[in-house]
This record gives C-alpha cells, structure tokens and sequence, in this order.
C-alpha cells in the first residue's frame, strides 16, 4: 500500500505552539521533508525527535519531488515542514503536494501556526473576506504599480514583508494611498518582541521610520478595503476621460494639475494614472 505525505505547520515563534498531534505525527513518520535541515533539527530536537532528513526548498523542490513520491509509493510516511508556520503559505512545497495528488497518495494537513492567519485575527480589520498577495515585487516602481491596482480592492487585503523592506514597501504604499487610510502592521507574532499596530498609513510609517525595533523581524502587513459605489465608479471614470483629453495637449504636471482642479479627485491618484497612460498601459 502507499504511504501518506502530512503536510505539518510548525511555530512561527514560540515552541509551545507546536501541536500535540503534529509532535506524535512526526514521531511515526518514515520521512521529513524540511525547508531547511539545520533549523528543522532544533524544533525536533526540543521535542525528542529523531527522524532522517531530507531538504526540499524552492531551490530543489522541482528535482526531488517526484523522488520522495516515490518512496511514498512504496510504503513510506512523509512529514513536509517549512521552517516556520504552514508549509506552502508563501513557503515550499507545492510541487511534492501536487505530485501525490497527480499520484493518488493520500494528503493530510495538520494545522497549526500561521502568521496570515494569526495577525487577520488580531488586526481588527473586517475578515469575512480577503485576500492574500505573499511578498512584494522587490523594486519600487513594481511595488507602485502594484499599489496601484490594488485601490479599488473593497475587501481587506494582506502581504508578508522583510525587514530590508518594510519601511521601503510603507513608503511606495503612502505615495498611492491617502495618508489616512487604515492599515494594522504585525511584527514577530508570538515572539518575544510581537508589536501589532493599527492606525492610519501614515501614522504606521512614521513609526517604522522612526523607531530602528520597527523595521527589525517579519511582518505581515494588513490593509483595509476600499468599498466602491455606483457615484465614485461614475466620477472616476469621468476624471480618466479628461485626464486622457488633456494629456494630449499638456506635459503630465499641467494636465494633473488641471484634472486635479476639474474634477477634485486626488492629486495622487491622478499622477500615478497619468504615468500609467504615458507607459502605454491598458486603462479602461
């Protein structure tokens, strides 16, 4: 008979939130597939377990996979672990979790710590619906665009962020958003030195730019929707068709400033569409 592949979350942070379940689970298996050895062992050994080994991470995961199908295939248990949280949420894995599928072996999840997961539920942001971006482009100019797209996003939304870039990411959001809106930052959920903040964009940044502590572990980033109406739908569109007549005839600066003046929709926003437009992107 074939074996089975448990796909294992593990702590972000604190030991302790290691699941009992997930302790006798690794205990039994065969196998465990780990992010990184070396910090797998440490988790293992605080709880008295010694199985063998085997490293799948992004850089391996699509040469190995079918390798330990096959073991499973042939009888053996497998434990999938990345090195903190739940495997798969923006960590490896993927590709061995597809191949049992595509195989018939049978896949069970034992849950556990997620930082997305854990921060939506402290951040008081509204959660019947949102959605989950991973990490950001890693340039400014992708990162913009990025923000821009997501302005008519009505439900709540969340990205992870590194500490090499979260004061840079703030800063790109900023130059999108309007200073007020609502965004809750978390960082290093369960961890000695866990800090969840909620208040408006701006006030976020001037925090992480003032205080080294704020730009120091990982983050997830929480921000609140955008609902849409009927009324701004109408009055944004109508801003783009006199920012697009006016673009013909005047440089950027003249035109946003007279659309800004016509219209009275945000300087911002216009300026970033208006370098949409001039990049030759597909606006409606």
């Amino acid at each position: 008979m074939s074996g089975k592949l448990y796909v294992v979350a593990t702590p972000i942070g604190n030991l302790a939130d290691f699941s009992l379940r997930a302790v006798e689970t690794l205990k039994q298996v065969d196998l465990i597939a780990a992010e990184d050895t070396r910090h797998a062992k440490q988790l293992l050994q605080h709880y008295g377990i010694n199985k063998p080994l085997q490293s799948l991470h992004q850089h391996n995961e699509a040469q190995i996979s079918q390798g330990l199908v096959d073991k499973m295939l042939a009888g053996l248990t497998i434990g999938l672990v990345s090195d903190a949280g739940t495997p798969l949420i923006s960590d490896p894995g993927l590709p061995l979790v597809q191949q049992a599928h595509k195989a018939g072996i049978s896949v069970s999840p034992l849950p556990g710590a997620c930082a997305l997961i854990a921060a939506l539920s402290a951040s008081g942001m509204p959660v019947s619906r949102f959605s989950f971006e991973g990490f950001l482009p890693r340039t400014a100019s992708a990162r913009q665009q990025f923000f821009s797209d997501k302005l008519r996003d009505a439900s709540t939304w969340a990205f992870y962020e590194s500490c090499h870039r979260i004061q840079a990411s703030l800063e790109d959001m900023a130059a999108i958003f309007p200073a007020e809106h609502e965004i809750a930052l978390a960082r290093e959920i369960t961890k000695l030195h866990e800090t969840l903040i909620k208040a408006p964009l701006a006030e976020v940044l001037r925090q992480v730019q003032q205080d080294d502590n704020m730009r120091k572990g990982e983050f997830v980033v929480i921000v609140a929707g955008n609902p849409i109406d009927a009324d701004r739908d109408d009055s944004s569109a109508e801003a783009l068709r006199i920012l697009k007549l006016l673009l013909k005839e005047c440089s950027i600066k003249t035109a946003v400033a007279l659309a800004t003046e016509i219209t009275g929709q945000r300087k911002k926003m216009l300026y970033q569409t208006a370098l949409a437009l001039q990049a030759g992107q597909d606006l409606p």
